[in-house]
């Protein structure tokens, strides 16, 4: 299992102290909340692996921290990621800075994908 220390490089990389902050509380969130996920950085950004296939992956961008669940659990979730203020495209939904992270929302989003992928053999849905 892998460690929240996994990530720091990526947090030591983030600019503003607000930020980085608020990407560390999310990501040990994320850590605790499910510890059998597997903390890994791969195209430069922090994402949770479940037995070698994609769970959900993070970004920072100036204005929010993004979250990408794969475009199958943005459809499932459009409504509650609207409902939660969030703004979203196919494959992410963003928290602004100044928003409060819904952790029930990402804790429902993470979870689905856990048992949607239980099958999955490939890194990403095919």
């Amino acid at each position: 299992m892998s460690t929240i220390d996994n990530f720091t490089e990526f947090l030591t990389a983030i600019d503003h102290p607000d930020h980085r902050e608020r990407t560390r509380e999310v990501l040990k969130w994320v850590r605790e909340t499910f510890p059998k996920l597997d903390a890994q950085i791969k195209w430069n950004q922090p994402m949770f692996i479940d037995h070698g296939t994609y769970i959900i992956g993070f970004s920072v961008a100036k204005q929010h921290l993004a979250v990408a669940p794969e475009l199958v659990t943005i459809n499932q979730f459009t409504e509650k990621i609207k409902q939660a203020g969030y703004s979203q495209t196919k494959q992410l939904f963003r928290i602004k800075w100044n928003q409060a992270v819904d952790y029930e929302l990402l804790k429902e989003i993470i979870q689905f994908n856990i048992d949607d992928k239980v099958d999955d053999t490939s890194f990403w849905r095919k």
